[in-house]
């Protein structure tokens, strides 16, 4: 979640603010410790209405039919950032969302002039203002999610994952939705799954290839590669784990902590499917030609499923 709050004061107005500044989320919080609380409060709702409203541009900006004249990858990039700088710009201003938010905020944490304000999570943020989100299981399901077979089929893929990647997103700072859109896209929403030679699953739901340095367990099966732009069928060794949550984390590990991927997980604090995606392709994550524009899609496609889910 890109929190827009310029790094200097939270008394400081958000119109001029960037959209994807990873810096004010940090700045938010430690100024929660020294200035006024309720004027905090007032920052923090506007950040939280700066949500929201990209969520609805996004929203209506994928119900909008294209010409086709302007669709591509920089383009819709462009777009993109574009959407999330004008959200800043439409945020905080008088009667606006911002201050029933702050209201809300001030009501729940038992008045903002009397408690210390800490800025919530992207999960507890969307869990009040019943913003887009995952919805995570309770504790009787969410161990049986990490190794009983996932269902085939999207909705049923993303329901049955949410509260692993909920989890893994917490911890990595990787959005939910970005994960499950990738797994999905890998997998074939649960029906191309990588499997052993007896069949069982290996739980690799990201297609993450055994390399010189992996010393865990091992799938070896044939997949398709594009060499030269043309797709072949080579075999492959893919990693293999004891559970999907073990498959998430070893992902979320990879993004974080390979230099390969650095801009990759940068651009994840945005919140632009489309940059990541982007990121990632030119990362080499596939060989697919095509991989941005599909994982974009998968992504979109996550998030409209959770949306289904909670109206």
């Amino acid at each position: 979640m890109a929190i827009n709050l310029p790094s200097s004061s939270p008394t400081a107005s958000t119109q001029n603010a960037l959209a994807v500044d990873i810096r004010s989320l940090n700045a938010l919080k430690f100024e929660a410790g020294t200035a006024n609380s309720a004027q905090v409060t007032r920052e923090a709702a506007k950040q939280f209405e700066s949500l929201f409203m990209r969520e609805l541009i996004k929203s209506m900006r994928e119900a909008t039919m294209k010409s086709g004249l302007m669709d591509g990858e920089q383009a819709n990039l462009g777009q993109d950032l574009l959407d999330q700088q004008l959200s800043v710009s439409m945020s905080g201003l008088q009667g606006g969302l911002s201050e029933a938010i702050a209201r809300q905020l001030s009501r729940q944490m038992g008045g903002a002039a009397d408690a210390e304000f800490s800025v919530p999570s992207t999960l507890s943020l969307e869990r009040r203002f019943n913003l887009p989100r995952s919805t995570a299981p309770d504790a009787a399901t969410s161990g049986a999610s990490t190794t009983a077979p996932v269902p085939k089929g999207r909705e049923g893929f993303v329901q049955h994952l949410t509260g692993t990647a909920d989890r893994v997103a917490q911890e990595s700072g990787i959005p939910a939705s970005f994960m499950l859109g990738q797994a999905g896209h890998e997998t074939g929403w649960g029906k191309s799954e990588i499997r052993h030679k007896d069949g069982t699953t290996s739980y690799n739901l990201f297609g993450i290839k055994a390399g010189k340095g992996w010393t865990g367990k091992v799938a070896e099966i044939t997949t398709t590669e594009y060499i030269n732009g043309k797709p072949q069928k080579v075999t492959a060794k893919f990693r293999a784990y004891d559970s999907y949550e073990e498959s998430f984390r070893d992902y979320a590990r990879l993004i974080k902590e390979s230099p390969r991927y650095e801009k990759a997980e940068s651009v994840a604090q945005s919140g632009s499917a489309m940059a990541y995606a982007s990121a990632l392709q030119k990362a080499g994550y596939a060989t697919d030609p095509e991989y941005a524009k599909k994982l974009t899609g998968a992504i979109n496609s996550v998030l409209r499923t959770q949306r289904a889910a909670q109206a």
